[in-house]
């Protein structure tokens, strides 16, 4: 029972991990039409920032609370990154075909990559002071990071933040409005402007839908952790066939629209 619960627990932190990315991918492509390839190297831009701060603030009498105080940097870093290249690169091609977007952005992505490596080098860059400032905790005759559950925590928030944000505010209407019909809502004065698992979480999800964003990281999370402790060789193969099965039957996703 005990294997069960954590094999439960891990499937939810990958799913939390997925929706916290591919999310954000969903979003963009609904609201502006721009299907961004270097979204996940934005991402692990503000992953690779945060690390770093956490790592030069680390010392043996550093408050834990110091950590986590740290942890938005990556993020601001990585939203100012996005801000800049939205308006200096991507913003002469919302009116061209996708095919430009997507030579673009993959040309991004190899030059954040490049950036990545040049700045921190080729070795991960761990931030272990948060993940261990916080210990673990009993299941069973076992022990779980309490980190893990610290960000299947922040996916659940963040999935009820958004979905409320989107269908409860008067601005959701507005960024719904626009991923609908992007003219007619420029035209009512609607300001238009405002990593290969991610994106086989959206296309099973259905790309610019939020929920298809939720439902896909649930199905990779699942998925990948039964495959991961029993056939591991198969995993990305299963993942694979999800999707293509998902595009035979309904080729805009779960829940998209055609």
């Amino acid at each position: 029972m005990d294997v069960i619960v954590i094999h439960v627990l891990n499937a939810l932190l990958y799913s939390s991990v997925l929706f916290l990315i591919a999310g954000g991918l969903s979003l963009i492509y609904g609201v502006m039409r721009i299907l961004n390839l270097a979204h996940g190297n934005l991402y692990a831009l503000g992953a690779f920032v945060s690390a770093w701060a956490i790592g030069l603030a680390t010392g043996p009498n550093t408050p834990s609370v110091v950590f986590f105080l740290l942890l938005p940097v990556g993020a601001i870093a990585a939203a100012i990154a996005g801000a800049v290249i939205e308006r200096t690169l991507l913003r002469p091609f919302y009116k061209r075909p996708e095919e430009y977007q997507l030579l673009m952005t993959f040309g991004l992505l190899m030059i954040l990559e490049d950036v990545i490596r040049f700045i921190w080098g080729p070795a991960p860059l761990t931030a272990t002071s948060v993940y261990a400032s916080l210990g673990s905790i009993p299941i069973g005759d076992g022990r779980y990071p309490t980190y893990n559950l610290v960000i299947i925590g922040v996916g659940i928030v963040a999935a009820v933040f958004l979905w409320a944000f989107i269908y409860k505010t008067r601005f959701g209407v507005l960024l719904r409005a626009t991923s609908q019909d992007k003219r007619m809502a420029s035209a009512l004065g609607v300001g238009v402007d405002a990593l290969v698992l991610a994106f086989i979480v959206v296309v099973i999800g259905g790309l610019g839908s939020l929920e298809g964003a939720l439902a896909g990281a649930l199905i990779v999370g699942v998925v990948r952790e039964f495959f991961v402790t029993m056939y591991p060789e198969v995993e990305l193969a299963v993942l694979y066939l999800i999707a293509a099965f998902v595009l035979l039957v309904r080729p805009a996703g779960l829940f998209g629209r055609a």
